[in-house]
C-alpha cells in the first residue's frame, strides 16, 4: 500500500509499505479521508517525534472496514466508520474515570501505532475493545474526519464549563479556533475572537463569532471589558505561542477560566502574578485530546452542523499532495486540509 513515512525530523516521505494484516482483536480500515493537524506538522519538526522510525502520522481518520481480526465482534464489513485514535489502557487511574486522553500508557494512531495517512491502517485492539469504531452511516468521509478535532473542542468547552448565555474568547482563528467557535456557539455561548490575519477573521464572522478583534489593530484588552464589563467567563488560547497566551491572561473575568489549548513548544514558558490567580480564583487549565464520550458527542455535532463545519476545510488533496498540505499549515496558508483516498 501507499503510505506518508516519517522518517526522521522533517522527512516524510511516500512510500510503498506493506499492507497491515489485522490481528487478534485489530480492525484493518481502508482509509478514506485523514486530517492534516497541527499535532502532525509539530511532531515532523522534532517536537515530540516518535522514538521508533519509520512511522505513520494521521490520527483524524475515517473510513470503512476492510478486515476483522480474530474475535472481533459488532463490526461489519464495509461499513463506514471513525475512528477514535487514542488505545488507552483501560485499566489505570485515569481509564477509569473515562480520561483516556492521560491513561498511564499513551499510545494510539500516529502515537506509537501506525495513524492514517495510508491507505489502509490496522486500529489496535485496545481501541476495538474500548468500542473506539464509531458508525457513521452516510456522514461524508471529509466531514468524518473533522470528528476528532472537533471533539477535542467539546473537551476544552467542557473543561472551562461554558454554557448559555456565557462569553467566550478565543485566541486564535484558525481551524481550531474556527472549530472552538462552532463548538462554543453550539452551546449558546457569545464568542469574541482575535487573530492578527484579518482573512481569517472574517471566516470567524462566517462560521458564527459575534465579535472579531485584530491584535495589531486593536487595543483588546480595552476593547474585551467594553463588550464584557468584566472580562469574559472562558478564554481558550488555540494557539501554542507562549508570549502570546502570557500577554492575554487579563483577558479572563475574576473567577473565569483560561484553557491552554494549543501546544507549546517544549521548555517555554509563562509568567504570571500568583497573586491575580490567588484573588481573582481564576481557574487555569488546559485540554489537549477527548474522552471517547467526548468523540461521540461531536458525531453528533458534526452530523448537526455540517454546513457551518464544512467552512472550516479549505483543501482536499491526495496523499501524494501531503508534503504541500504539511506546508500550508506550518505557513498558515490554508486552513483544515483533508487527504482523500478514492
Amino acid at each position: 500500500m501507499k503510505a506518508a513515512v516519517v522518517y526522521g525530523e522533517n522527512d516524510i516521505r511516500i512510500s510503498e509499505v506493506p499492507t497491515p494484516v489485522p490481528g487478534a482483536g485489530q480492525v484493518l480500515i481502508k482509509v478514506k479521508a485523514s486530517g492534516v493537524c497541527a499535532t502532525d506538522v509539530k511532531i515532523l519538526g522534532g517536537s515530540g517525534l516518535p522514538k521508533e522510525l519509520p512511522t505513520i502520522l494521521g490520527h483524524e481518520v475515517a473510513g470503512t472496514i476492510e478486515a476483522l481480526g480474530e474475535g472481533v465482534t459488532g463490526l461489519t464489513i464495509n461499513q463506514r466508520v471513525a475512528v477514535y485514535p487514542i488505545a488507552a489502557c483501560g485499566e489505570c487511574f485515569f481509564c477509569k474515570q473515562g480520561r483516556y486522553s492521560l491513561c498511564f500508557k499513551p499510545y494510539g494512531l500516529g502515537h506509537g501505532a501506525d495513524g492514517g495517512f495510508a491507505e489502509y491502517v490496522a486500529v489496535p485492539a485496545q481501541i476495538v475493545r474500548l468500542k473506539g469504531i464509531i458508525a457513521i452511516n452516510d456522514m461524508p468521509f471529509d466531514m468524518a474526519a473533522m470528528i476528532e478535532p472537533t471533539s477535542c473542542c467539546i473537551a476544552a468547552a467542557e473543561q472551562c464549563g461554558t454554557k448559555a448565555g456565557d462569553t467566550v474568547l478565543i485566541i486564535g482563528s484558525g481551524p481550531l479556533g474556527l472549530l472552538h467557535t462552532i463548538v462554543s456557539k453550539a452551546r449558546g455561548c457569545r464568542v469574541i475572537i482575535i487573530d492578527i490575519n484579518d482573512q481569517r477573521l472574517a471566516k470567524a464572522k462566517e462560521v458564527g463569532a459575534d465579535v472579531t478583534l485584530n491584535t495589531e489593530r486593536d487595543d483588546i484588552l480595552k476593547e474585551v471589558r467594553a463588550l464584557t464589563g468584566i472580562g469574559a467567563d472562558s478564554v481558550i488560547a488555540a494557539v501554542g505561542l507562549t508570549k502570546v497566551i502570557e500577554k492575554y491572561l487579563p483577558l479572563v473575568r475574576n473567577g473565569g477560566v483560561f484553557n491552554i489549548f494549543g501546544g507549546t513548544p517544549p521548555g517555554k514558558t509563562i509568567t504570571l502574578d500568583p497573586r491575580w490567580l490567588h484573588y481573582g480564583e481564576i481557574i487555569l487549565t488546559g485540554t489537549f485530546a477527548a474522552s471517547l464520550d467526548q468523540f461521540k458527542k461531536a458525531v453528533s455535532l458534526v452530523r448537526e452542523r455540517a454546513d457551518v463545519i464544512a467552512q472550516v476545510i479549505s483543501v482536499r488533496c491526495g496523499l501524494d499532495d501531503i508534503l504541500d498540505a504539511v506546508e500550508r499549515v506550518k505557513k498558515g496558508t490554508a486552513l483544515k486540509s483533508i487527504i482523500i483516498f478514492d
